[in-house]
């Protein structure tokens, strides 16, 4: 009998360190997480910024291309 109850404390005592353990995992899950968010916000940034230049080309191109036909038009 003594033998169980030795062995059921041990077994709880090792659960209550996995448990412990696993609180510190998750504490550290949840700083490289705010990393991962903070990283996709940079992303996100660069990415509007890539899309407005995008944006700004374009309307010089198109700008460009009707002064082209302007001239075009104008030539014959």
């Amino acid at each position: 009998m003594k033998k169980i109850m030795v062995a059921i404390f041990a077994v709880m005592c090792l659960v209550g360190f996995s448990s412990l353990s696993f609180a510190d995992e998750k504490s550290g899950m949840k700083g490289e997480m705010k990393e991962m968010k903070g990283e996709m916000k940079e992303m996100k940034g660069e990415m509007k910024e890539k899309k407005k230049k995008m944006k700004k080309e374009k309307k010089e191109m198109k700008g460009e291309m009707k002064e082209m036909k302007g001239e075009m038009k104008g030539g014959k």
